[in-house]
């Protein structure tokens, strides 16, 4: 296994250089469902913690992002805009307590995927916990030293079911084991850390697809 980091100017490269995709993530813990505006426009209604929309397709360029209680258009949680390069791919995840709730873009990076090998990289998003280290169960350390909103670069595995521990940095103070995690051949993964330490809703990792899986441009 090792680091893969990618080329930034890559998805530049693409045929169609309007074309760029986005998701959205609620990754907020403590927080209501929401609804998710671009361009004051709706893009997501009642969106529930954990819960991913679907990729769609967007034109590139600089969109302006309102994020409301679900329902509710007469309190605004977030009013921001992003920029959004042409042949890209993101995650854009509402992070942070209720309090200090913020948008986090995420870049689901373009690369060619060695046939037969998994892409895995680690994105930490609990607002409570501090640096963390991630082991397989015999011990291997995959990713060390990630602290809140630190995304690592890809690291390839073998295709297999893994669990996964995730320790305070540092330490053999585990504070979440994950089972029985499904990874497929020639695909990319991110494992999303969410949740509170210390309060509720409890610490929980998200491992979807990422998009550059599957995507066409």
């Amino acid at each position: 296994m090792y680091e893969w980091s990618y080329n930034p100017n890559f998805f530049y490269n693409s045929m169609n250089r309007m074309h760029s995709y986005v998701r959205f993530l609620h990754a907020s813990p403590g927080t209501f469902n929401i609804d998710i505006l671009m361009n004051n426009k709706d893009v997501s209604t009642n969106l529930s913690y954990k819960d991913f929309t679907e990729y769609f397709p967007i034109y590139h360029g600089r969109y302006n992002i309102k994020v409301f209680p679900a329902g509710n258009r007469t309190k605004v949680l977030i009013d921001t805009d992003i920029n959004i390069p042409p042949g890209s791919i993101f995650t854009v995840s509402v992070i942070g307590k209720l309090e200090d709730i913020s948008l986090y873009p995420i870049l689901d990076p373009r690369l060619p995927i060695p046939m037969g090998k998994v892409c895995l990289r680690f994105i930490h998003l609990s607002p409570d916990t501090p640096l963390v280290d991630v082991r397989l169960s015999n011990g291997a350390v995959l990713f060390s030293n990630i602290g809140y909103k630190q995304i690592t670069n890809y690291i390839l595995l073998a295709p297999a079911t893994y669990s996964f521990d995730i320790y305070l940095a540092g330490t053999n103070k585990r504070i979440l084991y994950v089972p029985n995690a499904s990874l497929r051949p020639s695909k990319f993964y991110s494992i999303y850390f969410v949740g509170l330490s210390k309060q509720e809703p409890p610490l929980q990792v998200l491992i979807p697809l990422d998009g550059n899986s599957y995507l066409g441009f």
